[in-house]
């Protein structure tokens, strides 16, 4: 199978990868269910890279819809170590302007229906999720974002919804009342599967309205939204197409499994062992 190093998730208005080159489609099965759609991979920059459009080629998933587990378990088969997604968000901050990106260092989770985790069903883990985001990868969207002539806000919260429905003021006030910075519906459970999947996981968040907690504001909608996050789309690349070169080396979360996994192997099931080879196997021989 053909492999690649870093990976891309494509949020709202992001939905391929320009400049690729040497470009091959590729459509996976997995324990989980299929992918949102066939990774695209190519070269960028000399290096190896898979992108894949999380709502689906035209945007036809919700983000409760979205088959996460599926998505990221795909990305570890084509042997990803590095994760970059892209995502649209409102800002909750004044000081956050439609138009500008935040790469975030902390997540809340409110989903509510979406499968979490890819343990359970025979085999029990317990990550560590205290820093949701890796630090070195996070550093280089900041500095990529910077030279790509962004204004970029680093480090903040993004409170991650069900959705589909934009959030009620009330909400949104609420949020702000928690300092939070940005609010979507899709990095969750995304980050955390990709910490179980030991890759590196950040964000560039682009920032696309005030929510509807801005009084000074329309509330939000998607045609403000579609008509920013298409001017944003452009962005998005030269960050990533900025930060591909200087992505190399271990993730350094290649070892998040090392000390999670709490069920005695005695009791570990052919099948769920089979299910998780994957992700479990080199701590299970």
């Amino acid at each position: 199978m053909a492999e690649a190093a870093i990976g891309v998730i494509g949020g709202s208005g992001l939905y391929a990868m320009a400049e690729l080159a040497e470009v091959q489609e590729v459509a996976l099965d997995t324990p989980f269910g299929r992918p949102s759609a066939p990774y695209v991979l190519g070269t960028l920059s000399g290096k190896r890279l898979a992108f894949l459009p999380r709502h689906g080629r035209g945007h036809v998933l919700t983000p409760g819809e979205i088959p996460f587990r599926a998505n990221i378990y795909g990305f570890k088969q084509l042997g990803c170590q590095w994760l970059i997604s892209v995502s649209a968000v409102g800002s909750l901050k004044e000081e956050i302007r439609p138009g500008d990106i935040v790469i975030p260092d902390q997540f809340i989770d409110l989903t509510k229906n979406r499968p979490s985790t890819f343990f359970g069903g025979g085999i029990v883990a317990h990550v560590s999720m205290a820093d949701p985001v890796c630090g070195r990868l996070s550093a280089l969207l900041v500095q990529a974002a910077r030279r790509a002539g962004a204004t970029v806000h680093a480090g903040g919260t993004y409170v991650c919804i069900e959705g589909p429905q934009f959030s009620s003021r009330a909400e949104s006030f609420r949020y702000r009342d928690w300092r939070a910075s940005v609010i979507g519906m899709t990095n969750m459970p995304e980050a955390k599967l990709a910490r179980e999947a030991e890759m590196s996981y950040a964000t560039i968040a682009l920032a696309t309205d005030y929510d509807c907690w801005h009084e000074e504001e329309e509330a939000v909608s998607v045609e403000a939204v579609v008509a920013l996050i298409k001017r944003n789309a452009a962005l998005a690349q030269a960050i990533i197409r900025e930060t591909v070169p200087a992505i190399g080396g271990t993730s350094p979360y290649a070892g998040s499994l090392a000390t999670a996994i709490i069920t005695d192997p005695a009791h570990i099931s052919k099948e769920a062992r089979e299910r998780l080879r994957l992700l479990v196997g080199k701590y299970l021989a």
